[in-house]
């Protein structure tokens, strides 16, 4: 292969695999002819080999409970060379060591992409979902759910107008007989609709008009919301 012409190539930032699918070769008789012509490749450096991964170093990072993904960008390696150099100083991480326990009852550790090795439980429908992800999805929808009962409800503590905060809102019960189920105690969790016939029972108050409430200071009278006087 002519120097020249190699050399154009290398120098507009083609590597040796690329050149070696223009000329039908092999990339070894490319390489070949780049060391024999005294070029380099701009990629080189990337291929270059890199220093063993000490038994010392992973050891430290295994003790710490990290997985084989943390471990590779921790170290700035691929997967797989994570995986050759644990198998090679005898090292198993401690997410590895775990998933071949089950744990109690329909349960079982494996990898969640947001939360990592993690417990999985099994669904209606036979799937297997991450414990921590379906908790958090649960709080997110008690979220949206009482946002649209606030919304729904004025957005403002009946007595006093506060408004800055909704997780110091609250719904009371003007009729306590009439009370199926407190919105506080799960009953965010249950059917938009049952959760909005409820909240049509109470006023909205907050947590310390609430308080005031329960303790006598402040009443719900037919005519509206007062406070008496202490």
């Amino acid at each position: 292969m002519e120097e020249d012409w190699l050399r154009s190539r290398l120098e507009s930032g083609r590597s040796i695999e690329s050149i070696a699918r223009e000329v039908r070769k092999h990339p070894s008789t490319v390489a070949y002819w780049v060391t024999k012509h005294g070029l380099v490749s701009s990629h080189s450096e990337r291929h270059k080999s890199r220093e063993p991964l000490a038994r010392e170093q992973l050891q430290r990072l295994v003790e710490d409970g990290l997985t084989i993904e943390q471990l590779a960008a921790a170290l700035d390696r691929g997967h797989a060379t994570v995986r050759y150099w644990l198998k090679r100083h005898g090292l198993t991480t401690v997410c590895a060591r775990s998933l071949t326990r089950a744990l109690p009852g329909d349960g079982a550790l494996r990898f969640c992409r947001r939360h990592g090795y993690s417990a999985f439980v099994k669904t209606r429908d036979g799937h297997w979902r991450c414990r921590r992800c379906r908790a958090q999805a649960v709080s997110d929808r008690r979220r949206r759910v009482k946002q649209i009962l606030l919304e729904e409800a004025g957005g403002a503590c009946v007595l006093c107008g506060y408004a800055r905060y909704a997780g110091a809102l609250q719904f009371h019960h003007v009729d306590p007989e009439a009370k199926a189920f407190a919105l506080a105690d799960g009953g965010l969790a249950r059917s938009l609709e049952r959760a909005r016939a409820e909240a049509a029972k109470c006023v909205l108050v907050c947590a310390n008009c609430h308080a005031e409430i329960e303790a006598g200071l402040a009443t719900i009278a037919p005519t509206g919301p007062c406070r008496l006087p202490i």
